[in-house]
């Protein structure tokens, strides 16, 4: 009986698949009939309309470059903050200390994703320039991520917590929590992220804190929460 079951399941579950698959080639057949039935006034609009597409998405390009975007760069004062964040709808500000060696590895994936998300600014900012920014935004642990949309801070990426808690996470990490914030246009699935393995002879170190006036426990994370 068990294996008449088993039978009976696995031709339903044959049917359904074939039954898909017709349907995605009827669709696929009722496309190509449609393409084949244009004629030519309606394959030049068609045409145009993609032509004008791309010089819209060229012409927005290349109002993100005026603005800043494409590159990973800092900027010298809170004053500042607030003009970039201005002019931008999505931005991302690294807030950091010289001291802290944690800012400089967002540093590296943040200078390749400025370069991969045009869509985006990528700006950082010395936690020392901006004594009021800082507060203001409460700011506690350093590295944090600021991420700005339509001037108003929507989210923050502390420390490495959300990327694997190792200093050894890939681009495709950041970029992938970055993604679930939707700061950045993201193709991959938000749904899953990258897997995060451990390389051989890699060195994973679990990130600590430590506090912005110097008390604490790790040199490299730094934390107001004592």
């Amino acid at each position: 009986m068990a294996s008449q079951s088993m039978e009976v399941v696995a031709k339903a579950l044959e049917q359904q698949m074939l039954q898909s698959v017709r349907i995605v080639e009827e669709q696929l057949d009722a496309e190509m009939t449609k393409l084949d039935r244009l004629d030519e006034d309606e394959l030049e609009q068609l045409k145009e309309r993609r032509l004008e597409s791309l010089r819209k998405a060229q012409k927005q390009k290349q109002e993100w470059i005026s603005q800043g975007h494409g590159e990973y760069r800092e900027i010298p004062s809170e004053k500042d903050f607030f003009a970039e964040v201005k002019d931008s709808k999505n931005v991302i500000c690294h807030f950091y200390r010289d001291s802290t060696f944690r800012s400089k590895i967002f540093d590296k994936h943040l200078a390749i994703l400025a370069k991969k998300h045009l869509e985006t600014k990528f700006i950082k900012l010395n936690v020392e320039k901006a004594p009021f920014l800082t507060e203001r935004l409460r700011i506690k642990v350093l590295p944090t991520l600021a991420l700005v949309k339509d001037g108003k801070t929507k989210d923050y990426v502390v420390g490495f917590t959300d990327l694997g808690n190792t200093d050894e996470f890939p681009t495709e990490m950041l970029e992938w929590r970055l993604g679930c914030s939707e700061i950045i246009n993201y193709s991959g699935n938000i749904m899953e992220p990258p897997a995060v393995g451990k390389k051989a002879g890699s060195k994973f170190t679990k990130v600590e804190k430590k506090t912005i006036r110097g008390k604490a426990h790790d040199s490299d994370s730094e934390s107001d929460e004592d």
